[in-house]
C-alpha cells in the first residue's frame, strides 16, 4: 500500500511528497522543493530506503532540495541515485530552473541522469507508476499516476481549483489545456490528486468544478 507525506516547502510554498511502499522499505521523493534534508531525515525516521528523486519539471521551486537530498546519501551512493526529468525540461534545469530570473541563487544539484518518457513504467518496491508526458506548464513537464492506488502526482499543470501558469518561458496555454483533457480527465473520476502547490483534490471535482475547465 503507497503511503505519503506530503511537505510544504521552500519560497512559494511548493508540495513536495515523499512516497513509500513501507513493506519493501523503499521510499522516492517527488519534487523535493527545499530542505531536502528534511525529507531524507522524515525518511530515515521511517526505516525507508531513498531509491530515487522524480521531478515533475524543473522550475526552482520544484529542484530546489534536490542537492540536500544527495547530500545526505552515503558519498558512495550518491552517483547511482536516480534522478527522473523529461529532456525537454533539460534546457530549464541548467538554467537553474529560472531562479536567476527571480534574483535568486539556486544549486540544482546532479545532473539528472534519468531521462523519462511518455509511458515509461516505474517501479517503487511492488508499486508500478506510470509517466505521463503532460506539457504546457513547461515543455518537457510529465505526471505520475498509479492505477493501483488510483493516485496521481500531477506537478504544475492541475490545482484544486486551478491549472498551471503558462506564462513564464516554454509555456503554452493550448499544450497545457490538451494535456489536462488527454492525460488528466481521461482517467477514473476517483483518482486522487496531488498537485504541486495547494490541497489534495480528484479528478471528478475538478472535472465538475474547476472553473478552467
Amino acid at each position: 500500500m503507497l503511503e505519503i507525506e506530503r511537505f510544504i516547502l521552500g519560497p512559494i510554498q511548493t508540495n513536495s511528497y515523499l512516497i513509500a511502499d513501507p513493506s519493501a522499505q523503499k521510499t522516492v521523493v517527488i519534487d523535493p522543493a527545499w530542505e531536502g534534508s528534511q525529507i531524507v531525515k522524515e525518511a530515515r525516521k521511517r526505516g525507508w530506503t531513498m531509491t530515487a528523486i522524480w521531478l515533475t519539471h524543473a522550475h526552482f521551486d520544484h529542484i530546489g532540495g534536490v542537492a540536500g537530498v544527495v547530500d545526505e546519501i552515503p558519498p558512495g551512493k550518491r552517483g547511482s541515485l536516480p534522478i527522473g526529468l523529461h529532456q525537454e525540461d533539460m534546457e530549464i534545469w541548467k538554467n537553474k530552473g529560472g531562479a536567476p530570473m527571480f534574483g535568486m541563487e539556486l544549486d540544482p544539484g546532479p545532473q539528472p541522469n534519468l531521462l523519462f518518457e511518455h509511458g515509461q513504467s516505474l517501479s517503487l518496491g511492488s508499486l508500478r507508476f506510470e509517466v505521463r508526458f503532460a506539457p504546457g506548464h513547461t515543455p518537457g513537464h510529465v505526471m505520475f499516476y498509479c492505477s493501483e492506488e488510483e493516485v496521481l502526482f500531477s506537478g504544475d499543470v492541475l490545482f484544486q481549483g486551478g491549472i498551471g501558469r503558462t506564462d513564464l518561458p516554454g509555456g503554452n496555454h493550448r499544450n497545457l489545456l490538451h494535456s489536462i483533457q488527454t492525460q488528466v480527465l481521461s482517467l477514473p473520476d476517483s483518482t486522487r490528486v496531488y498537485s504541486g502547490h495547494g490541497p489534495p483534490t480528484t479528478v471528478g471535482r475538478e472535472r465538475e468544478r474547476n472553473p478552467f475547465l
